[in-house]
C-alpha cells in the first residue's frame, strides 16, 4: 500500500462511493432524494478531506482499494475543519438530518473507549475488483501499520456479511448499536497474530 497524495483524491472518492453506495450506516445521514449518489460522494470527499488532515488516506499498491484512518487525538479544529462539516451538512446531510446524524455521532463518540486509537473509517474496494483478496491484502497492511503505530484498530460496520471477514484478522465485536439498522464495532488489539 501507498500513503495517497492528494491527486489522489477523486480515485479515492470513486471507490469509497462506489463501495458504500448501498451502506446502511451512510445512508442513515446521508439525505436520500434524487441526488442521494452524489451525496455519498459528497461524504467520501468530506471524509478524504479529514482523513489527509487529521490522519491517513491510503491506496493498494494497484490502486483498486482504499482506506480512511484518522487518528482522534490528532483531529483539531481550524476555520477549515468548520467550513468543511457545513459543506458536508449542505452537500451530503441536508438540514432535516442534521439532528439525526449528530445524536448518532455523540452516541457513537460515547460507546468508543478513549484512548490512543487508530480509527479505520472507511476500507474499500473498487466493486469490479471485489472478492480477489485485494481487500485482505490492503488490511493486513494496515494492521502492520497500526503495530508500527502502537494503535489498536477500532471501526464500525453495519455490513452483516464483513463480521466474519474482520473477525478473520482478529478484530473483535464490543459493542452493538440499534438504530434502523445494527451497528457492530470492532476493535482490534496489538499484537495479534496476522493471516
Amino acid at each position: 500500500m501507498k500513503k495517497a497524495d492528494y491527486n489522489d483524491k477523486s480515485l479515492v472518492v470513486d471507490i469509497l462511493t462506489k463501495s458504500f453506495d448501498t451502506n446502511q450506516s451512510v445512508n442513515y445521514i446521508v439525505k436520500q432524494d434524487n441526488n442521494r449518489v452524489q451525496r455519498v460522494s459528497a461524504l467520501m470527499d468530506y471524509s478524504f478531506e479529514v482523513c489527509y488532515s487529521f490522519g491517513d488516506v491510503f491506496l493498494s499498491d494497484d490502486k483498486k482499494a482504499c482506506a480512511l484512518v484518522t487518528y482522534p487525538d490528532k483531529k483539531k479544529t481550524s476555520l477549515k475543519s468548520i467550513l468543511l462539516d457545513v459543506k458536508l451538512i449542505f452537500s451530503a446531510v441536508g438540514l432535516k438530518n442534521i439532528k439525526k446524524t449528530l445524536a448518532r455521532e455523540s452516541i457513537i463518540n460515547k460507546i468508543q473507549p478513549k484512548e490512543l486509537k487508530y480509527y479505520l473509517w472507511f476500507i474499500g474496494v473498487n466493486p469490479e475488483y471485489q472478492n480477489e483478496g485485494i481487500g485482505s491484502v490492503l488490511l493486513n497492511e494496515i494492521i502492520e501499520d497500526s503495530e508500527d503505530k502502537k494503535r489498536p484498530i477500532y471501526l464500525e460496520t453495519s455490513t452483516l456479511k464483513n463480521l466474519p471477514w474482520y473477525q478473520k484478522f482478529g478484530f473483535q465485536i464490543y459493542h452493538e448499536l440499534d438504530l434502523s439498522y445494527k451497528l457492530f464495532f470492532l476493535k482490534r488489539e496489538l499484537n495479534k497474530k496476522q493471516i
